[in-house]
């Protein structure tokens, strides 16, 4: 794929099960998404990332894959997902599948056939290491809060898992596995014909010698063994030639890639089109999970340099594992979603919207664990309950930062279920939907549609540099992109703008208020501009 393609494209993530109803039934489909494909073009995005829709038992979002090469019947069938694929390319819109090949579900009959005996053929498929029930191999950590190992007295081996109990990790290191990889990665690329792959977790694919030590348990600490661990490279080089291959499209979610070595996975030679970083999810420390500007800021400051000379960021403000950036990082307000929008979407990157945030979907307002998905929070408001929390401040904790928040149904419309489904939706449905759904949040809708057109139609936001004013400010995000001027106060009060005198002459292409460029302005709280130098 020729490397501008992808600088001017805008991509669009969808969480099945939470997107559109077709048969009443509760739970998003296929059919659903190939009835909304007329929104997702008229939007003006340019490919569509799909959350897993392989056969799962569900136990983490369709992550815990049993079948690589099949639909999950909750969603239809290979024949829907054939026919919205033709619907999709036939409207111009590319299609991406997560790639889930760090771990699969424990009713993947590759991992049933493993837990069998020590001399099973698939046994190596899996990592595996002599323990007890009372002695793992090592005091790891998951990403779920439980230990990496679990035990079966059968064989008496633990296996490992940077997830879920039910999602055991590959072996990398097993040609005969990573053989099985390849081909199926062919079969979605060259039989199916999709275009290209979000591959979760890649990072994680190698993991340390079991005798590594963990030297901090703080941060990112406890992850440490199994994040960009050394080795890894070889694995993503048989990778990216089969990318190479099919000219396939794809992003690595890669934890552990930090932006100074990023270039060795996105650059010139890189093994995937674009990286997501996970940094600039920052969190204040007063434990409220309000997100913190300024650390937002210094994130994508640091992605955005260090990437400039060789690398491609993939922006974004929201997905399937984040709570709600209206809520998080604004103050609730359509404004904050606004200027939310406008300071990331015009960066050096390829952004990515999440089903919602063009319409302002807030996160959900929790008062009891049932109204909970993710597998984590149940497992960590056990243990807060055993800590002597409360019920509502063990909620209240485990909710504040949830993905829960992302994953409650589309709001379509004001009719009964936010036109989700006919049915009992499978999950909570925000009480505000009457206010915010397709239908009402127009406003907001025409802005993303603006700035999809930037990125499109002008050369300096698709391809150009980009340079930094006010970067100690707390609250002001202040770019420059060739001859595009982006100002965005990301914060609740006015923020003070002195440009050098020598600044130029600038007219206003887009603003939450009309206003002429001076050097010396006043912005008003959530106010952003976008301006353009003068020909």
């Amino acid at each position: 794929m020729a490397q501008e393609d992808f600088h001017k494209m805008v991509g669009y993530q969808i969480y099945p099960k939470s997107f559109k109803d077709s048969n009443g039934d509760g739970i998003g489909d296929i059919a659903g998404m190939i009835e909304k494909l007329d929104y997702l073009k008229d939007l003006g995005v340019d490919f569509l990332w799909i959350n897993p829709i392989y056969k799962s038992p569900q136990v983490d979002g369709g992550y815990d894959i049993a079948d690589f090469y099949a639909i999950d019947e909750m969603f239809g069938t290979m024949e829907d997902f054939k026919k919205f694929l033709k619907a999709a390319h036939a409207r111009g819109l590319k299609v991406l599948l997560d790639l889930v090949v760090n771990h699969t579900s424990n009713q993947h009959p590759w991992f049933i056939e493993a837990q069998k005996s020590r001399d099973n053929p698939y046994r190596d498929y899996y990592l595996w290491a002599d323990a007890t029930k009372d002695k793992l191999p090592n005091d790891w950590m998951s990403f779920f809060g439980v230990p990496a190992w679990t035990y079966q007295a059968k064989t008496k081996q633990a296996y490992f898992h940077v997830f879920a109990p039910e999602q055991p990790d590959l072996n990398w290191k097993n040609p005969k596995l990573r053989e099985e990889i390849y081909k199926m990665i062919r079969w979605w690329l060259g039989d199916v014909g999709i275009d290209g792959f979000r591959l979760d977790a890649i990072s994680h694919i190698q993991k340390a010698p079991w005798d590594f030590k963990i030297k901090s348990w703080k941060g990112n600490g406890p992850w440490q063994p199994f994040m960009n661990v050394e080795g890894i490279d070889d694995y993503m080089k048989e990778l990216k030639a089969i990318f190479d291959e099919y000219a396939a499209l794809t992003v690595g979610e890669a934890s552990g890639v930090t932006s100074d070595k990023a270039s060795r996975w996105t650059g010139d030679g890189g093994y995937v089109n674009m990286l997501f970083e996970l940094e600039h999810n920052a969190r204040k420390s007063n434990g409220n999970g309000q997100g913190s500007i300024y650390g937002y800021k210094k994130v994508i400051m640091r992605w955005q340099k260090d990437m400039l000379e060789d690398g491609w960021n993939a922006l974004y403000v929201e997905n399937h594992d984040q709570p709600r950036v209206i809520d998080t990082f604004g103050d609730g307000s359509l404004a904050s979603a606004k200027a939310m929008a406008v300071s990331y979407m015009l960066l050096r990157g390829t952004p990515f919207i999440y089903q919602g945030q063009e319409i302002g979907m807030r996160n959900f307002p929790f008062t009891d664990i049932k109204q909970t998905d993710a597998a984590e929070i149940a497992i960590n408001y056990k243990k807060l309950l055993a800590e002597g929390l409360s019920k509502d401040e063990a909620l209240a904790q485990v909710t504040q930062n949830a993905r829960d928040h992302s994953r409650t149904p589309m709001q379509w419309d004001d009719s009964k279920n936010a036109g989700f489904t006919t049915g009992k939706a499978w999950f909570v449905i925000n009480p505000n939907y009457p206010e915010v759904n397709v239908e009402k949040s127009g406003e907001l809708i025409d802005l993303y549609k603006q700035l999809i057109a930037l990125r499109h139609q002008e050369k300096a936001i698709s391809d150009g540099g980009i340079s930094f004013y006010f970067e100690k400010h707390r609250k002001l995000f202040a770019y420059q992109r060739d001859e595009f001027l982006v100002l965005c106060n990301l914060g609740e009060t006015r923020a003070n703008l002195n440009f050098p005198d020598e600044m130029g002459d600038y007219e206003q292409v887009l603003g939450s208020k009309r206003r002429a460029f001076t050097t010396k302005m006043k912005f008003d709280p959530w106010e952003y501009q976008v301006f353009k130098i003068k020909k």
